[in-house]
């Protein structure tokens, strides 16, 4: 089983870098595989906790290599929360990258484990558009959320 690596993550400050600064990216030091996947951007300010500064990724299996190339630029400067991340903060930002396995339908609303499982919400809205949320599954012991009611 493959599990997201330090390689990885330092292949996408890489990636970023390289759209700023120009040149080439160095070779990658994992392995290529096929898994859907998600690069996750943050920033500290001011000596602060971390905030949220990009997350994107895809549930469909996407080669690593390229995947991690494509998400980490569209995380860092395509987010639609956030505006692009510029080079000068680089320096204060801080990577994640989740790989996603396992796949499987919840029985009930309580049928996960915080921490350990991710969620992907789907439902359609009262004007009959589809809408769908996805949360990694570090998102809800990182907002405080140690149960359900």
């Amino acid at each position: 089983m493959v599990s997201a690596s330090k390689e990885m993550v330092i292949y996408c400050f890489d990636t970023l870098s390289v759209h700023f600064n120009g040149g080439t990216i160095p070779p990658p030091a994992f392995d290529d595989g096929e898994f859907p996947l998600f690069v996750t951007w943050k920033k500290a300010v001011n000596g602060g906790e971390p905030r949220l500064r990009g997350c994107i990724g895809t549930l469909e299996p996407r080669p690593l290599i390229t995947g991690f190339k494509d998400y980490a630029l569209t995380s860092a400067l395509r987010d639609r929360r956030f505006p692009p991340i510029q080079a000068k903060e680089i320096q204060y930002l801080e990577c994640t990258v989740s790989l996603l396995t396992s796949f499987e339908r919840a029985a009930h609303y309580l049928d996960w484990e915080i921490g350990k499982h991710g969620m992907i919400l789907e439902f359609t809205d009262p004007d009959n558009y589809r809408r769908s949320a996805t949360y990694l599954p570090e998102i809800a012991a990182q907002e405080g959320i140690s149960q359900f009611i």
